[in-house]
């Protein structure tokens, strides 16, 4: 209980408030009371309440998996929404269903992927040097009835863990087979319809699963979104999880209307409603393509796993974000494009020796990556007609790295971990305007620590230290002359080095809770960032983000399963300057609870809340988001094995909040040439209802 006290006595002082006390608290009095109820393992901690009595092979109290049984009953408005699962993570939306989310976690705004790496099945999904932004990472192709599991980790401490993993990673795994055949038609509210078969069979050997998605809506948009999604998948596979083999191959494509934020003003004057739009042409269209296959061994000594594949993707985003400010006459809409192919794999060894009579795990891979990037393009349009160039290049990346970690039982109480990870990058731009063409490259060395202290009364102890980092734009490593104003534009650092520390427990202190709490810091070294959006670079200044984390499941009796979890968080930059040091739309409070029940047979649901604290809009702070809280609630029946009936009901309480929120300037028609500063938001959708019908057979 001390420990706990010293650990939060630094938090509590600097306005983290009581509720980060009482919740350390509360969990240290169930931790010394000893209840026996068991630890959940390796990465499969704090997700899936039980007794199962799984200590000692957890590396972090921020790690954990989230199993299909929690994702099943959850309703969701978009499939990105399945990522909210993980405790800290928020996902909003700032534009049309079609374009990735933004996402939220451990005081960072993340953009559309930046510091947060997402996989699935082994594919990065993050894409560098992209079009619209670094490491955008869009999963709308997602398709939330295919996930097996979810696993996550929290901060730089993983030697696995590479690129744009700062502030945590999240592993998608998919299903390896379906049985039987499945059809679900779900229409909603505002033209939502979604229709989703799939099956799967025995065939040579193996077993084959396929899957269709057929997708639209129109949202409350005065301009109809009018989204339009295809998805498939199919799926070979032989063996199981330990000796075994996928193929798979995947394509989605989807096109739609964009509202984008909309400034503030305008909307209380009454030139716009609520849910309606400056510029009517900003739109959007993509595709995904990929073949993958994973595989793996296993024998006496350890296992073998490697994986391949390629991927196919394009972009095209209309956007106008300041509506007549730079172009007074045709107006500020921007046209990015982004086409590549992107190749690659992984193989990995896990095995194991004595020394000292002690059995130390090894693990070593490497890990190979190329985005072959035909066409990365910024350009003026209006009404989505290109009227001039702002730069036009295409990129090759190359990415290899390697890594090694070893879990060393030191004690019967202590145990170590010791990892590193070496990566190397090559860049090549080829551009429209010569002088910033140009070959770049750059390697880093990442070593992780980590202590595990335990089990004691069903309780571990974590120490972690980790290095990480982020690629930054192929772009701006070799950019020379600013494309709009033709001034001189200084580098960016390829790579941005990170440094995280965490303290933490994990602890089962009564039988079906698992609660868990972490203490981080994060420092992320000075660089300068590639903007997509204007196609040059901006400085940034080194930053300090520092936060506690709680999490919680209980499952009380049957399948019924509590949850919350509360993450307080606080970002800055580091150093003084006038403009301030608050880093702008870092949430540092965020709060989600909910429950889920059912079974195969009968009733089954779910009821989820939401909070996402304010967040400061500029550096002084002197402009600042509004909080927001969603609750959304899903309840199913199933009648008999063969078919099953389903409500959602999103924005249950009809909340008039914004899903995201920006301070900057803009001009409107008439307004002064200098422009308005204002804040510009995209609303939360106002209450809709779906339903939907589910056959097996």
């Amino acid at each position: 209980m001390a420990a706990c006290k010293a650990n939060l006595r630094r938090f509590t002082k600097r306005g983290f408030g009581r509720v980060s006390f009482w919740g350390c608290l509360i969990a240290a009095v169930n931790i010394e009371n000893g209840y026996a109820a068991g630890l959940p393992g390796r990465d499969a901690v704090i997700v899936t309440p039980g007794e199962e009595g799984l200590a000692g092979d957890a590396d972090a109290a921020s790690q954990g998996t989230i199993d299909e049984e929690q994702i099943e009953n959850r309703p969701l408005s978009r499939p990105g929404e399945v990522l909210e699962a993980i405790p800290g993570v928020v996902v909003t939306q700032h534009s049309g269903s079609g374009k990735a989310n933004q996402y939220f976690l451990r005081g960072f705004n993340l953009d559309h992927g930046t510091d947060f790496a997402v996989y699935i099945d082994g594919m990065p999904i993050n894409l560098p040097s992209h079009g619209h932004g670094q490491g955008y990472a869009d999963i709308n192709f997602l398709i939330p009835e295919l996930i097996e599991h979810i696993h996550y980790r929290k901060g730089p401490y993983y030697a696995e863990e590479g690129d744009f993993s700062a502030a945590g990673a999240a592993h998608v795994h998919l299903k390896r087979a379906l049985d039987g055949t499945t059809i679900d038609f779900t229409p909603g509210s505002y033209g939502y319809l979604r229709t989703l078969v799939s099956g799967g069979r025995e065939f040579a050997g193996g077993k084959l699963m396929g899957v269709v998605e057929i997708g639209q809506d129109n949202g409350p948009w005065v301009i109809p979104e009018k989204l339009r999604k295809l998805n498939g998948l199919l799926r070979y596979a032989q063996g199981d999880e330990r000796n075994g083999f996928t193929l798979t191959a995947m394509g989605y494509t989807s096109h739609w209307n964009a509202t984008d934020q909309v400034p503030l003003r305008a909307v209380n004057d009454g030139s716009i409603p609520r849910f309606g739009a400056v510029d009517p042409t900003d739109s959007g269209r993509t595709s995904r393509y990929s073949l993958s296959s994973q595989w793996i061994r296993s024998d006496q000594a350890g296992s073998t796993r490697a994986n391949a594949y390629v991927i196919r993707s394009e972009l095209k985003l209309y956007s106008n974000f300041t509506f007549f400010l730079n172009d007074p006459l045709n107006g500020d809409q921007i046209e990015q494009v982004d086409r590549r192919t992107i190749s690659g794999g992984e193989v990995s060894r896990l095995w194991k020796t004595q020394f000292s009579g002690r059995e130390i795990e090894h693990t070593a891979g490497l890990r190979l990556r190329n985005d072959n990037i035909g066409q990365v393009g910024l350009f003026n349009t209006v009404a989505r007609q290109q009227l001039s160039t702002v730069r036009n290049d295409s990129v090759l990346q190359t990415n290899a790295s390697l890594y090694y970690s070893a879990a060393i039982p030191l004690t019967s109480w202590l145990r170590g971990n010791l990892g590193a990870r070496g990566d190397f990058y090559r860049f090549k731009v080829d551009s429209d305007n010569p002088a910033n063409s140009g070959k770049a490259s750059a390697s880093l060395l990442s070593p992780k620590l980590g202590l595990v202290l335990g089990p004691w009364s069903n309780t571990e102890y974590y120490v972690n230290y980790g290095q990480g980092f982020h690629s930054n734009d192929a772009r701006g490593a070799t950019i020379t002359v600013d494309p709009v104003t033709g001034a001189p534009a200084e580098r960016v650092t390829p790579l941005a080095r990170a440094i995280g520390y965490e303290l933490g427990m994990r602890a089962a202190p009564f039988k079906g809770l698992q609660t868990s709490l972490a203490l981080w810091r994060l420092d992320l070294a000075s660089e300068l960032l590639f903007v997509g959006d204007a196609g040059t670079t901006e400085p940034s200044r080194p930053s300090r983000r520092e936060g506690i984390e709680w999490a919680n499941y209980y499952r009380p009796f049957g399948s019924v399963t509590f949850d919350f979890d509360l993450t307080l968080s606080k970002a800055r930059f580091r150093g003084d300057d006038p403009a301030g040091n608050f880093i702008p739309g870092s949430a540092d409070r965020t709060f989600s609870g909910g429950v889920t029940f059912g079974d195969k047979d009968g009733w089954s649901g779910g009821l989820r809340l939401r909070y996402f604290g304010a967040r400061a809009l500029i550096e002084d702070n002197s402009q600042k988001s509004g909080s927001s809280t969603l609750v959304n609630a899903r309840l199913g029946y199933a009648i008999n094995r063969q078919f099953k009936i389903g409500f959602e009901v999103l924005n249950l309480l009809n909340r008039k909040v914004d899903d995201i929120t920006y301070f900057y300037t803009s001009r409107l028609q008439g307004e002064p040439a200098a422009g308005v500063e204002d804040k510009h938001f995209h609303p939360v959708e106002p209450r809709s209802l779906r339903v939907s019908a589910v056959l097996h057979f």
